[in-house]
């Protein structure tokens, strides 16, 4: 049975940064998709990065966020840095066994497992 497990929200500031974690269990990584998704009040879950033979990012975070695995401990982090009231949302962590990842719209369904999700809201 896979487990994720976020951890690493709070509320912070506009400009300020955050790491969130996504600490897996029941299955290494290594041959997994892990992506991050997020969702808002009222708007529908959508997804923000992804690593898995390649690393993909949502358009309003690319220079901004970043999504790195650490093979060791098992781990996905999201570096989020220049953080906006826009980026308020509950994130999410998904992980499903493919070679390659991808976060376009409609693609939750491509991911397995799921965590509890970890609430980032950011206001000044």
């Amino acid at each position: 049975q896979v487990q994720l497990v976020e951890s690493g929200g709070g509320l912070v500031q506009p400009g300020d940064s955050l790491r969130l974690s996504c600490v897996a269990s029941g299955t290494s990584l290594d041959t997994y998709a892990v992506a991050w998704f997020r969702q808002a009040p009222g708007k529908e879950r959508e997804g923000v990065a992804c690593v898995s033979g390649n690393t993909k990012y949502e358009d309003s975070v690319k220079g901004r966020f970043t999504i790195s695995k650490d093979g060791a401990e098992n781990t996905v982090y999201l570096q989020m840095n220049d953080l906006k009231p826009e980026d308020t949302a509950v994130y999410y962590c998904a992980a499903s066994p493919l070679p390659l990842c991808t976060v376009v719209p409609g693609s939750t369904g491509l991911y397995d497992y799921w965590g509890q999700g970890t609430q980032v809201t950011v206001s000044a």
